[in-house]
C-alpha cells in the first residue's frame, strides 16, 4: 500500500568539529540566506566559512563538540512517525549538514509514495529558513522523476496546539513563572529582508501575543538575538534587552525561545553561556532559559494534527 510521505525540514548543524567549516560553507553559499553576487558567493563563502569556523569552533567545543540538532530533529521525526502510523513514512531533510535533502528522498522513495507533504520545524514563515528548504527540496526533487504530488505547509504560527504546546512548556519548566519577567527571544533578519514583504516578524509577533494571552499577569517583550555582518537586522537584540530590564530593577528573567523547535548554538551557546553570564553581570538574580519545545508530546500532537488536517 502506498504511503504519504512527510518530510521534516530543518536547518542542520555541525555533528562534529571537523563539519563546522563545511556546515558554514553551505550556509553561506545559500542565496536564500545571503545575496551575494551569484559569480562570487561560493569563493566568499569559502574566505568566510573558513575565518568564522575558527571563532565558532570555542562555541561548539563549550556545547560538547557538535550541534544536538541532528539527534533531536531525528527524535521528533521518530516520534512523529509514531503518532501518524504506518500510512505515513517521516523522513528528516537538512538544510545545511547531514542527513541532505537527497539522503531524505532517497530513504522516502525505498517505499512507495503517493503523495509529499512538506512540514518545516520552523514554526514562523521566512524566506530564509522555510523558502529556502523549499526551494532546495524541489531542486532535488527533480532529479528522482516522480509524478506525484507536493504539499507545503508553510507555517504554523498561530495554529493552537502549538500555542498550546509553548505555554506548556513554560509553565512545566518555570512553575512560579508569575513572580517572572518573560523575554521572547527570536533569530534576528535583516530589516531588508522584512521591508521586501517577508512575514516572519508579524508572524512571531503574532505567536508571542497568543502565548501571553496565557500569562495576563507577566510583563513581557519580544527581542531578537544571532544577528551577523553590517547590515541593519531586527530589533531590539535580546542582550541589550537584558540590560534594559537589569536596570529597571528586574531580578528574576525568564527568557523563552519563540523561533526554534530544538536546541543548537544559538540557545545552547548564546542564550545559556553568552547571555546567562551577561544577566549575572547586570544582576539579575534569576535567570531561566526555557527549553525548546524537541518532543513534548503537545509539539508533536501539533505536528499530527498539522499533517493530518493537508488538504489534497
Amino acid at each position: 500500500m502506498a504511503k504519504t510521505g512527510v518530510v521534516l525540514l530543518n536547518m542542520g548543524g555541525p555533528d562534529s568539529l571537523e563539519a563546522i567549516q563545511p556546515f558554514l560553507y553551505n550556509l553561506f553559499s545559500d542565496h536564500d540566506i545571503i545575496e551575494i553576487p551569484r559569480l562570487i558567493q561560493k569563493p566568499v563563502a569559502y574566505l568566510i566559512s573558513k575565518t568564522r569556523a575558527k571563532s565558532t569552533r570555542k562555541y561548539y567545543e563549550l556545547m560538547g563538540g557538535k550541534s544536538p540538532q541532528k539527534e533531536q530533529t531525528l527524535e521528533q521525526a521518530k516520534e512523529l512517525q509514531k503518532a501518524l502510523g504506518d500510512k505515513y513514512k517521516v523522513v528528516v531533510a537538512m538544510r545545511y549538514w547531514h542527513p541532505f535533502t537527497e539522503e531524505a528522498l532517497n530513504e522516502l522513495f525505498k517505499d512507495d509514495i503517493d503523495k509529499i507533504i512538506l512540514l518545516p520545524l520552523y514554526p514562523q514563515y521566512s524566506r530564509t529558513t522555510t523558502g529556502s528548504s523549499f526551494n532546495e527540496f524541489y531542486r532535488v526533487f527533480k532529479k528522482f522523476n516522480k509524478n506525484i504530488p507536493v504539499i507545503e505547509i508553510k507555517s504554523y504560527f498561530d495554529y493552537p496546539t502549538y500555542i498550546q504546546a509553548l505555554v506548556e512548556n513554560i509553565k512545566e519548566n518555570l512553575p512560579d513563572y508569575k513572580n517572572y519577567y518573560f523575554l521572547f527571544s527570536a533569530h534576528s533578519l535583516p530589516e531588508k529582508v522584512i521591508k521586501e514583504g517577508d512575514p516572519y516578524q508579524l508572524q512571531v509577533m503574532k505567536t508571542v501575543k497568543l502565548v501571553m494571552k496565557h500569562f495576563p499577569e507577566n510583563e513581557y517583550n519580544l527581542a531578537y538575538q544571532s544577528k551577523i555582518g553590517p547590515v541593519k537586522w531586527l530589533e531590539p537584540f535580546t542582550d541589550k534587552e537584558i540590560e534594559r530590564v537589569a536596570k529597571e530593577g528586574i531580578k528574576n528573567l525568564a527568557v523563552i525561545p519563540i523561533s526554534f523547535v530544538s536546541e543548537h548554538s544559538e540557545t545552547l551557546y548564546e542564550l545559556d553561556i553568552q547571555y546567562g553570564n551577561l544577566a549575572k553581570e547586570v544582576g539579575i538574580e534569576n535567570y531561566v532559559r526555557i527549553p525548546t519545545l524537541q518532543t513534548s508530546k503537545t509539539f508533536i500532537k501539533a505536528l499530527k494534527e498539522l499533517v493530518e488536517n493537508v488538504k489534497g
